[in-house]
C-alpha cells in the first residue's frame, strides 16, 4: 500500500482568487507536476480548482472546490 503515496506529487503554491460573485479567496493549490500555477488553468481540463487552507471574508475552510467558470482572476503569492 505504501506505493500509492508516490502516485501524486504535492507541490503547493499560495494564491488569491477572485470569483464572479466578488469574493476573494486565499489558499493553496497543488500544481503537482505542472511548472506553474497558470498551467492549472490553461493545460488542465478539469473544470474545478481544488483550494486548500482557504481564508475568505465569509470564514475559513479546509478545502474548497472552485469552478473555473466562476473565477475572474488568480494572483500567485510569492
Amino acid at each position: 500500500m505504501e506505493q500509492g503515496k508516490d502516485i501524486y506529487k504535492r507541490e503547493y503554491r499560495e494564491v488569491k482568487i477572485k470569483t464572479t460573485t466578488g469574493e476573494v479567496l486565499k489558499g493553496k493549490v497543488n500544481i503537482g507536476l505542472k511548472a506553474r500555477v497558470a498551467d492549472l488553468f490553461t493545460k488542465a481540463e478539469d473544470p474545478f480548482i481544488v483550494l486548500s487552507d482557504v481564508e475568505s471574508g465569509s470564514g475559513s475552510r479546509r478545502v474548497l472546490f472552485v469552478n473555473k467558470n466562476n473565477i475572474v482572476w488568480v494572483e500567485p503569492e510569492e
